[in-house]
């Protein structure tokens, strides 16, 4: 059993290895096949109690429809992507504060979390003046515990299933990987 565990260990320290010298589209390659449909439906679904909610901000919840909308609005697709990371990253701390480290899905978010790290490895260089004023104001909202902030309940399923469409939709063409 501890070999396992061990082994296990290994191959994360790897994965956080090569997450960690890996670029933007290599690093949401690597998001995008840990969220496949049956990995969240096992890990957010079924281990969780039937209709289980999270409570996050009203910001904290990122649509292809928000999307679209902050598009339309001429906001820059690198602002896009930056506001993506931090509302993506927020969700899934918000689902990890709801999960006891023996809990069926600990390590599966473990994992994510790796993946995002790395990721804002790539966002820190970016610089406030680099971001539209609306995106920045959005992160600074889903960053602040601001007990005004509107909350809602939201299934850990459908917030992970939100992070991946949004993903597709703003690196699909950008890194050349299939948006379907």
């Amino acid at each position: 059993m501890q070999q396992g565990y061990a082994a296990v260990l290994c191959v994360l320290a790897v994965m956080g290895l090569e997450a960690a010298a890996l670029g933007e589209c290599e690093i949401t390659r690597l998001l995008q096949d840990k969220l496949q449909y049956e990995m969240r439906l096992q890990y957010l679904k079924h281990y969780f109690p039937i209709d289980y909610t999270v409570q996050v901000q009203y910001e904290e919840v990122l649509r292809p429809s928000n999307i679209t909308r902050l598009r339309n609005g001429t906001v820059s697709e690198a602002a896009l992507r930056y506001l993506w990371f931090h509302v993506s990253s927020q969700a899934l701390l918000r689902i990890r504060e709801v999960l006891p480290e023996k809990h069926p899905s600990w390590k599966y978010t473990q994992e994510l979390c790796q993946l995002f790290d790395a990721l804002g490895r790539e966002y820190s260089k970016y610089r406030q003046t680099d971001v539209d004023v609306v995106v920045a104001d959005l992160v600074k909202q889903v960053h602040s515990a601001s007990a005004e902030s509107r909350r809602k309940a939201v299934r850990p399923k459908a917030l992970l299933d939100n992070c991946l469409k949004v993903m597709r939709m703003l690196y699909g063409r950008r890194c050349g990987w299939d948006s379907t």
